[in-house]
């Protein structure tokens, strides 16, 4: 394990910036509005969580498709090796922070094993993936089910978990159906790449490395994304698995991670993003539930040290939640949100969406087909972008799921 005097700068920072808003504030949460939202403060500008939409400022989105030097782009090509490179660099520099050239290399262990999942004879294998040569290394462990039944490999979804660190990990609530279908899934605790905690970056794939990370280097959701992609590396290895059709499943902030993880890596195949909220698929730009301000002073170890100047500036980011969306173009995007969760915007999520549809057009790809909220409960699935704005709470409940593998059927069936 690297001592804690290794990256003793970059935890010191967020440990000054968390007793300085303690003195100034101690309790930034001001309870609840009238209809249960939660009201937070941030310290530094003084703004109050809205729920309002009639407070919402006007507000312009950066186009996705003008380079930073003015030029429109008018062809994929251009979108492949100019403009998408440019917004990656853009998120990198400014947001999520680059992932360092040299990473620990990760190196993997499998153990058979048999059993059942409900309704469904199921083939499940452990596979452990160690970060590292320390001797206290982290280690990664994921499990693979696949139909008993399979003829050749099968389309996965890699499921991103809350858990891990010695933490339980679930499985998705609709298990069984995907192994109906003839597909695998794969779960993974998030906090066996990296902890969910301020002060850790001495631990995980960060700790790791034996330093602090640079201003412009990769928070925990940056450590995550990174983690999905070596584990990619390990399912193109198994002969079970069809790693041409790989999708990704996060919920909350790791719905961020699995949007980021997907511009990344377009091994990808499609993604799953419940509930991603702010500095995921809701637009910053939009005054509505968590802000940038909110996310810079709660979990600054999320990202990359240079996002804090962003803080009071969100209409000056050159990127927002659309071009983020966007990144994953050409391949297909379900999103959800739920009424209960206001915090994360879900308007603004949908909102993001159809503004990514002009990058899915250009690659010949079908964008969301409404630019209006449909009614709850009412998935839009006809396009490579899709939605589904759930009644209740912030989650990914059984009937998003099902409504994604009904998304899903279109890429992976056959």
């Amino acid at each position: 394990m690297v001592p804690r005097r290794a990256v003793a700068s970059m935890a010191a920072f967020f440990l000054l910036s968390y007793s300085t808003l303690a003195r100034q504030q101690p309790n930034t949460n001001l309870g609840k509005d009238a209809n249960g939202n939660s009201l937070r403060l941030a310290v530094k500008t003084g703004h109050i969580s809205n729920y309002d939409e009639s407070k919402v400022k006007p507000y312009t989105l950066p186009d996705p498709l003008v380079l930073v030097g003015g030029k429109r782009v008018r062809d994929a090509q251009t979108w492949t090796k100019a403009r998408r490179p440019e917004i990656v660099r853009l998120y990198e520099t400014g947001i999520f922070g680059r992932i360092p050239p040299k990473t620990p290399k990760v190196t993997w262990q499998t153990v058979p094993i048999r059993g059942f999942v409900p309704e469904t004879t199921t083939d499940m294998a452990l596979a452990v993936g160690k970060i590292g040569d320390g001797q206290d290394a982290p280690k990664m462990n994921v499990m693979l089910y696949t139909p008993a039944q399979a003829r050749g490999p099968v389309p996965v979804i890699l499921l991103l978990n809350f858990g891990g660190g010695g933490a339980a990990v679930a499985e998705p609530p609709v298990a069984a159906d995907i192994i109906a279908h003839g597909w695998g899934y794969v779960t993974v605790g998030y906090q066996d790449i990296q902890p969910d905690k301020i002060n850790t970056f001495d631990r995980g794939v960060i700790g790791a490395m034996g330093r602090a990370p640079a201003a412009d280097e990769w928070g925990a959701i940056g450590a995550w994304a990174w983690g999905v992609s070596r584990i990619i590396d390990y399912l193109q290895t198994d002969r079970r698995v069809d790693a041409k059709r790989i999708a990704l499943h996060g919920h909350s902030r790791l719905g961020k991670t699995a949007l980021w993880a997907s511009a990344l890596d377009d091994r990808i195949a499609a993604v799953y993003a419940s509930c991603p909220g702010e500095m995921g698929a809701a637009l910053s730009r939009r005054d509505f539930g968590e802000t940038v301000d909110d996310m810079a002073q709660n979990f600054p170890y999320w990202f990359a040290g240079s996002f804090q100047k962003w803080v009071g500036r969100w209409n000056d980011m050159p990127v927002d939640a659309h071009m983020l969306i966007a990144l994953s173009a050409p391949r297909p995007v379900f999103i959800t949100g739920g009424t209960q969760d206001q915090w994360a915007d879900p308007a603004g999520e949908f909102l993001a969406e159809v503004a990514a549809g002009p990058v899915y057009r250009l690659l010949g790809k079908r964008d969301l087909g409404a630019d209006r909220l449909p009614p709850l409960d009412t998935p839009l699935l006809g396009g490579d972008l899709a939605w589904y704005y759930h009644t209740g709470p912030h989650a990914a409940t059984e009937a998003d799921w099902r409504v994604f593998l009904r998304f899903l059927e279109k890429y992976f069936a056959g």
